[in-house]
């Protein structure tokens, strides 16, 4: 049997979202920016999901975006929110969604600490170098799973540079937080759907009233003219039923996930002594679908080749573009040794794991390492 865990890469769809886009493939198929009846009932359809969604995330519906996903969401957010003075800051273990644009612009980037979180000492002491026009703290990191205190870093970023939006990337954070709650701090937030059930290629930026923005697609006004192109109304009718179904059963889902994926966690760290339990040993803090360890005297890339053979599909860090491995940003921004973090592994489940899944994993995995170890691979 195949054992899945690279949800945090993406997941499979919900069939209920799946049944919700065919009508918007076949006979609903209107641009919604037209002025016949069969455009008239696109927009209907987005109009509606655009108020659902924003009931979803604690926002009203004019404050929703849709985009192409979380990527282009970062993006829109670092290069245009906030004022023209001042530079963004982020983050040393942000999506490189986030880092890149940051890095870009001349950008501050604020460390963290062995468990991935950050210090609010060390963002009191970047923020205070200079103007800063927009910080973004990622909600959940989707390595290691560390959930941000977003509420006691926001009265950071308030006081310490009171001019700047703050945003947060939560792509990884609808399934295993409330996601009002913990981004009604933030002026702004990304969400991307096929972390939750979803289809890939579209996302959402939820940007607050009054909250100053630049669009960087200009062309058909589409957004409120906020991102020009046209809608994908397959794509926000079937995110939106995703949300929904993930909303109404995150607690459940916390619960029952979070239960397998300590039974991962427990058995790969008894097989596998001298294995390291990234981010500490205190889950509390951490996403319920992601586990991270670090392996000694293995290298991921073989790793993963021997657990694909074995039917166990991970991932060692977040995904890219073109599936290369390199080595983690995050890892190294939490101080974990070059030599340890060469042995990293994420295991990720989501709404269609299994303990079958889990099963899978703990009879496969512990024999590929000990091939590995063996043999010094």
């Amino acid at each position: 049997m195949t054992s899945y865990l690279d949800h945090a890469a993406t997941g499979p769809m919900r069939p209920e979202a799946i049944e919700a886009m065919l009508p918007f493939l076949s006979e609903r198929f209107a641009n919604p920016s037209g002025a016949h009846r069969f455009a008239r009932d696109a927009r209907r359809a987005v109009d509606d999901a655009r108020e659902e969604f924003a009931a979803l995330v604690g926002a009203e519906p004019g404050d929703i975006i849709f985009t192409s996903g979380g990527t282009e969401s970062d993006n829109l957010a670092i290069f245009g929110l906030g004022s023209a003075d001042g530079v963004p800051v982020c983050s040393a273990v942000e999506h490189h969604a986030i880092l890149d644009p940051v890095e870009a612009l001349g950008g501050r980037v604020v460390g963290v600490d062995r468990n991935g979180v950050v210090d609010p000492a060390e963002l009191r002491r970047v923020l205070h170098e200079g103007p800063v026009r927009v910080v973004s703290l990622m909600a959940v990191n989707n390595e290691t799973g560390v959930i941000a205190e977003l509420a006691a870093l926001a009265k950071v970023v308030r006081t310490s540079a009171p001019d700047a939006v703050l945003h947060s990337d939560a792509v990884q954070a609808f399934c295993w937080t409330d996601i009002a709650e913990a981004c009604a701090v933030v002026d702004s937030f990304s969400l991307s759907a096929h972390k939750f059930g979803g289809p890939k290629g579209v996302g959402a930026l939820v940007v607050r009233p009054g909250v100053a923005l630049t669009a960087r697609q200009l062309g058909g006004g589409q957004e409120r003219e906020r991102r020009s192109g046209t809608q994908n109304v397959p794509g926000i009718v079937a995110m939106v039923t995703a949300a929904r179904l993930a909303a109404k059963d995150r607690v459940a889902d916390i619960a029952r996930v979070g239960g397998l994926r300590d039974q991962l966690l427990d058995g790969l760290l008894v097989a596998l002594p001298g294995s390291v339990e990234t981010a500490g040993a205190d889950r509390s803090h951490r996403a319920a679908g992601i586990a991270h360890l670090c392996i000694p005297g293995v290298e991921s890339e073989a790793l993963l080749f021997l657990l694909e053979r074995g039917e166990v599909s991970a991932s060692a860090a977040s995904s890219c573009a073109s599936g290369a491995m390199q080595s983690s940003h995050v890892l190294g921004a939490m101080g974990v040794e070059t030599e340890l973090a060469r042995g990293s592994l994420r295991l990720s489940l989501g709404w269609s794991s299994t303990q079958a899944d889990v099963d899978e994993a703990l009879a496969v995995i512990p024999p590929a390492v000990e091939r590995l170890q063996q043999f010094g691979i």
